[in-house]
């Protein structure tokens, strides 16, 4: 009588490869979204400056804008939020998780120099944009030379 049984010669090369990846992220931070709820991510983030603003673009996908705060306090502006864990199915099974899960927070002191009442944000297929204007007195102006 013949087995009809699934050859995977790989399997355990794979399973090794897995486990030795799961080492190396938890050894350097790198969540595998396997911490749960309680887990800590920073989500990449831009800062460009012009002659009359800052602006932060701050890469949230996965997150509606109600997900998002923004604090101001003493000249130094906070993000944070949260991106739930998606429910799994039953009749899934997980192979590899990398997406990270959890809260998150991101603080970023500012200078002196900006208007802290017109800071505007808004948030666009998962890019959050913060521009925070700088005041008349510290914009870069051309002086002519007499």
């Amino acid at each position: 009588m013949t087995q009809l049984t699934r050859r995977t010669p790989n399997r355990t090369l794979r399973d090794l490869q897995r486990e030795v990846d799961s080492i190396f992220d938890r050894f350097f931070g790198r969540g595998s979204g396997d911490e749960g709820p309680s887990a800590v991510w920073a989500p990449s983030t831009d800062l460009t400056e012009t002659d009359d603003a800052f602006e932060l673009q701050m890469d949230v996908p996965g997150l509606s804008k109600e997900d998002i705060k923004l604090n101001l306090q003493n000249n130094t502006l906070t993000v944070s939020g949260e991106r739930a864990r998606e429910q799994k199915q039953d009749d899934e099974d997980r192979v590899r998780v990398e997406r990270v899960f959890g809260s998150f927070h991101r603080t970023f002191t500012l200078p002196d120099a900006v208007d802290p009442d017109n800071i505007e944000a808004t948030y666009d297929d998962g890019v959050l944009t913060i521009s925070v204007p700088k005041t008349e007195e510290s914009t870069r102006r051309q002086i002519e030379i007499q």
